[in-house]
Protein backbone atom coordinates (compact mmCIF):
# COMPACT_ATOMS: atom_id res chain seq x y z
CA UNK A 1 0.00 0.00 0.00
CA UNK A 2 1.35 3.48 -0.81
CA UNK A 3 1.01 5.89 2.05
CA UNK A 4 3.17 9.07 0.68
CA UNK A 5 5.28 10.06 -1.97
CA UNK A 6 7.35 13.00 -2.82
CA UNK A 7 8.21 13.86 -6.66
CA UNK A 8 11.48 16.24 -6.78
CA UNK A 9 13.52 17.25 -10.04
CA UNK A 10 16.54 15.37 -10.61
CA UNK A 11 19.26 17.69 -11.64
CA UNK A 12 22.42 17.38 -10.34
CA UNK A 13 22.62 22.10 -9.78
CA UNK A 14 20.27 20.89 -6.57
CA UNK A 15 23.51 19.65 -5.59
CA UNK A 16 25.26 23.31 -4.37
CA UNK A 17 28.77 21.79 -4.38
CA UNK A 18 28.16 21.05 -8.77
CA UNK A 19 25.99 24.60 -8.57
CA UNK A 20 29.14 26.50 -7.44
CA UNK A 21 28.13 30.24 -7.89
CA UNK A 22 24.78 29.42 -9.60
CA UNK A 23 23.62 27.19 -6.13
CA UNK A 24 21.58 30.20 -4.53
CA UNK A 25 18.99 30.38 -7.89
CA UNK A 26 17.79 26.63 -6.89
CA UNK A 27 16.95 27.63 -3.02
CA UNK A 28 13.54 27.30 -3.61
CA UNK A 29 13.65 24.02 -5.09
CA UNK A 30 15.66 22.68 -2.68
CA UNK A 31 13.32 24.14 0.15
CA UNK A 32 10.57 22.89 -1.54
CA UNK A 33 12.60 19.48 -1.63
CA UNK A 34 13.13 19.11 1.65
CA UNK A 35 9.63 19.89 2.86
CA UNK A 36 8.07 17.32 0.72
CA UNK A 37 10.68 14.83 2.11
CA UNK A 38 8.95 15.61 5.58
CA UNK A 39 5.59 14.62 4.17
CA UNK A 40 7.40 11.14 3.71
CA UNK A 41 8.74 11.34 6.86
CA UNK A 42 5.19 11.72 8.50
CA UNK A 43 3.90 8.70 6.77
CA UNK A 44 6.05 6.30 8.99
CA UNK A 45 6.62 4.36 6.37
CA UNK A 46 7.82 0.47 6.51
CA UNK A 47 10.20 1.34 3.18
CA UNK A 48 10.77 3.76 1.11
CA UNK A 49 11.40 3.09 -2.83
CA UNK A 50 13.43 5.70 -4.82
CA UNK A 51 12.45 6.37 -8.42
CA UNK A 52 14.53 7.83 -10.98
CA UNK A 53 15.50 7.56 -14.65
CA UNK A 54 18.00 5.71 -15.83
CA UNK A 55 20.55 3.93 -18.53
CA UNK A 56 20.25 0.28 -19.03
CA UNK A 57 23.66 0.06 -16.45
CA UNK A 58 22.01 2.06 -13.87
CA UNK A 59 18.65 0.57 -13.16
CA UNK A 60 18.94 -2.04 -10.25
CA UNK A 61 17.44 -2.72 -8.03
CA UNK A 62 20.14 -0.91 -5.72
CA UNK A 63 19.75 -1.84 -2.27
CA UNK A 64 20.55 0.52 0.53
CA UNK A 65 24.06 1.55 1.09
CA UNK A 66 24.90 1.80 -2.72
CA UNK A 67 27.03 4.38 -3.26
CA UNK A 68 26.63 7.43 -6.11
CA UNK A 69 29.13 9.87 -6.87
CA UNK A 70 29.73 13.55 -8.66
CA UNK A 71 33.24 13.04 -9.42
CA UNK A 72 31.71 12.92 -13.32
CA UNK A 73 30.50 16.39 -12.84
CA UNK A 74 34.09 17.53 -11.65
CA UNK A 75 33.09 17.71 -7.84
CA UNK A 76 35.24 15.59 -5.30
CA UNK A 77 31.68 14.33 -3.49
CA UNK A 78 30.07 10.82 -2.78
CA UNK A 79 26.83 9.62 -1.57
CA UNK A 80 25.73 6.65 -0.35
CA UNK A 81 21.99 5.59 -0.39
CA UNK A 82 20.09 5.77 2.91
CA UNK A 83 23.16 7.63 4.44
CA UNK A 84 25.51 6.92 7.28
CA UNK A 85 22.99 4.37 8.79
CA UNK A 86 23.48 2.20 5.67
CA UNK A 87 26.29 -0.62 5.40
CA UNK A 88 28.15 0.04 2.21
CA UNK A 89 26.63 -2.42 -1.08
CA UNK A 90 28.68 -4.86 -2.66
CA UNK A 91 28.52 -5.84 -5.95
CA UNK A 92 25.83 -3.16 -6.91
CA UNK A 93 27.55 -0.82 -9.03
CA UNK A 94 27.22 2.80 -8.99
CA UNK A 95 23.71 4.93 -8.45
CA UNK A 96 22.58 6.86 -11.87
CA UNK A 97 22.71 10.63 -11.46
CA UNK A 98 19.20 10.67 -10.93
CA UNK A 99 19.05 8.43 -7.83
CA UNK A 100 22.85 10.02 -6.47
CA UNK A 101 20.76 13.42 -6.50
CA UNK A 102 17.89 11.42 -4.43
CA UNK A 103 20.36 9.66 -1.76
CA UNK A 104 22.16 13.65 -1.44
CA UNK A 105 18.30 15.11 -0.72
CA UNK A 106 18.21 12.39 2.20
CA UNK A 107 21.14 12.51 3.69
CA UNK A 108 20.69 16.22 3.42
CA UNK A 109 17.42 15.63 5.42
CA UNK A 110 18.57 13.13 7.55
CA UNK A 111 16.73 10.54 6.37
CA UNK A 112 16.32 7.42 9.12
CA UNK A 113 12.72 6.54 8.97
CA UNK A 114 12.78 3.58 7.38
CA UNK A 115 14.71 1.28 4.86
CA UNK A 116 15.46 2.61 1.80
CA UNK A 117 16.11 0.72 -1.84
CA UNK A 118 16.45 2.70 -5.29
CA UNK A 119 15.25 1.53 -8.52
CA UNK A 120 16.65 3.35 -11.95
CA UNK A 121 13.73 3.59 -14.77
CA UNK A 122 14.13 3.76 -18.64
CA UNK A 123 12.77 7.19 -20.05
CA UNK A 124 11.65 5.42 -23.07
CA UNK A 125 9.68 2.28 -20.61
CA UNK A 126 5.96 1.94 -21.92
CA UNK A 127 3.41 3.54 -19.93
CA UNK A 128 1.72 -0.04 -19.53
CA UNK A 129 5.08 -1.57 -18.11
CA UNK A 130 5.76 1.72 -15.72
CA UNK A 131 1.99 1.01 -14.46
CA UNK A 132 2.64 -2.26 -13.92
CA UNK A 133 6.04 -1.72 -11.87
CA UNK A 134 4.48 0.52 -9.44
CA UNK A 135 1.42 -1.87 -8.73
CA UNK A 136 4.09 -4.30 -8.30
CA UNK A 137 6.05 -2.34 -5.70
CA UNK A 138 3.34 -1.60 -3.12
CA UNK A 139 2.28 -5.39 -3.45
CA UNK A 140 5.68 -6.59 -1.44
CA UNK A 141 5.38 -4.08 1.27
CA UNK A 142 2.64 -3.21 3.60
CA UNK A 143 3.28 0.61 3.88
CA UNK A 144 5.39 2.03 1.58
CA UNK A 145 6.23 5.59 0.15
CA UNK A 146 7.71 6.76 -2.71
CA UNK A 147 10.36 9.19 -3.41
CA UNK A 148 10.30 9.88 -7.75
CA UNK A 149 13.09 11.71 -9.01
CA UNK A 150 12.31 13.74 -12.95
CA UNK A 151 12.50 16.91 -14.76
CA UNK A 152 9.80 17.97 -16.98
CA UNK A 153 10.79 19.47 -20.41
CA UNK A 154 14.35 20.40 -21.25
CA UNK A 155 12.32 22.83 -23.93
CA UNK A 156 10.93 25.99 -22.33
CA UNK A 157 13.71 28.58 -23.91
CA UNK A 158 15.75 29.30 -26.62
CA UNK A 159 19.03 28.61 -24.07
CA UNK A 160 17.26 25.22 -22.70
CA UNK A 161 18.92 21.67 -23.51
CA UNK A 162 16.51 21.02 -25.84
CA UNK A 163 16.13 24.51 -27.27
CA UNK A 164 12.83 25.95 -27.47
CA UNK A 165 9.73 24.17 -28.21
CA UNK A 166 6.07 25.68 -28.10
CA UNK A 167 4.37 22.35 -26.89
CA UNK A 168 6.64 22.10 -23.75
CA UNK A 169 5.11 24.62 -21.61
CA UNK A 170 1.59 22.99 -22.19
CA UNK A 171 2.64 19.82 -21.19
CA UNK A 172 4.63 20.87 -18.43
CA UNK A 173 1.54 22.62 -16.69
CA UNK A 174 -0.93 19.45 -17.63
CA UNK A 175 2.02 17.55 -15.44
CA UNK A 176 2.17 20.22 -13.00
CA UNK A 177 -1.78 19.86 -12.04
CA UNK A 178 -1.73 16.62 -12.10
CA UNK A 179 1.01 16.32 -9.84
CA UNK A 180 -0.37 18.66 -7.65
CA UNK A 181 -4.25 16.67 -8.08
CA UNK A 182 -2.34 13.67 -7.26
CA UNK A 183 -4.62 13.31 -10.33
CA UNK A 184 -3.56 9.17 -11.59
CA UNK A 185 -5.50 9.17 -14.04
CA UNK A 186 -3.72 11.98 -15.77
CA UNK A 187 -0.32 10.69 -15.40
CA UNK A 188 -1.27 6.85 -16.71
CA UNK A 189 -2.39 8.84 -19.91
CA UNK A 190 1.07 10.91 -20.30
CA UNK A 191 2.07 10.83 -23.95
CA UNK A 192 5.08 8.83 -23.98
CA UNK A 193 6.42 10.13 -27.60
CA UNK A 194 5.61 13.53 -26.75
CA UNK A 195 7.67 13.68 -23.19
CA UNK A 196 10.20 11.90 -24.98
CA UNK A 197 10.30 14.81 -27.71
CA UNK A 198 10.63 17.63 -24.71
CA UNK A 199 13.21 15.76 -23.21
CA UNK A 200 11.13 15.03 -19.86
CA UNK A 201 12.89 12.69 -18.11
CA UNK A 202 10.27 12.09 -15.26
CA UNK A 203 7.35 10.63 -17.71
CA UNK A 204 8.48 7.13 -16.60
CA UNK A 205 8.79 7.27 -13.11
CA UNK A 206 5.86 9.68 -12.97
CA UNK A 207 3.75 7.03 -14.35
CA UNK A 208 5.27 4.53 -12.09
CA UNK A 209 3.96 6.30 -9.17
CA UNK A 210 0.64 6.16 -10.69
CA UNK A 211 0.42 2.81 -11.37
CA UNK A 212 1.76 2.85 -7.51
CA UNK A 213 -0.95 4.81 -6.28
CA UNK A 214 -3.90 3.86 -8.05
CA UNK A 215 -6.57 3.10 -5.34
CA UNK A 216 -4.58 4.51 -2.10
CA UNK A 217 -6.92 7.56 -2.25
CA UNK A 218 -3.84 10.24 -1.51
CA UNK A 219 -4.06 14.12 -2.10
CA UNK A 220 -1.43 15.88 -3.19
CA UNK A 221 -0.06 19.47 -3.34
CA UNK A 222 2.80 21.09 -5.46
CA UNK A 223 5.33 22.84 -3.89
CA UNK A 224 7.36 23.88 -6.47
CA UNK A 225 6.87 24.62 -10.36
CA UNK A 226 9.45 26.58 -12.21
CA UNK A 227 12.22 26.67 -15.45
CA UNK A 228 14.80 28.34 -14.36
CA UNK A 229 17.22 27.24 -16.93
CA UNK A 230 14.72 26.08 -19.53
CA UNK A 231 13.95 22.46 -17.65
CA UNK A 232 10.95 22.30 -15.96
CA UNK A 233 11.90 21.35 -11.98
CA UNK A 234 8.56 20.21 -10.17
CA UNK A 235 7.90 18.68 -6.53
CA UNK A 236 5.19 17.44 -5.17
CA UNK A 237 3.71 15.66 -2.01
CA UNK A 238 1.28 13.04 -1.92
CA UNK A 239 -0.16 11.82 1.55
Amino acid sequence: MLVAAAVCPCPPLLVPEVATGAAPELDAARAACTDALGVLAAARPDRLVVLGPAEQSGRGPHPEGTRGSFRGFGVDLDVRLGGDRAAPAASHGELPPSLAVAAWLLERTGWSDAPVEGLGVGETLAAERCIEAGEGLVARVERTALLVMGDASACRTLKAPGYLDERAAGFDAEVARALGAADVTALKGLDAELAYELKASGRAPWQVLAGAAEGAGLGGSLLYDDAPYGVGYLVAAWS
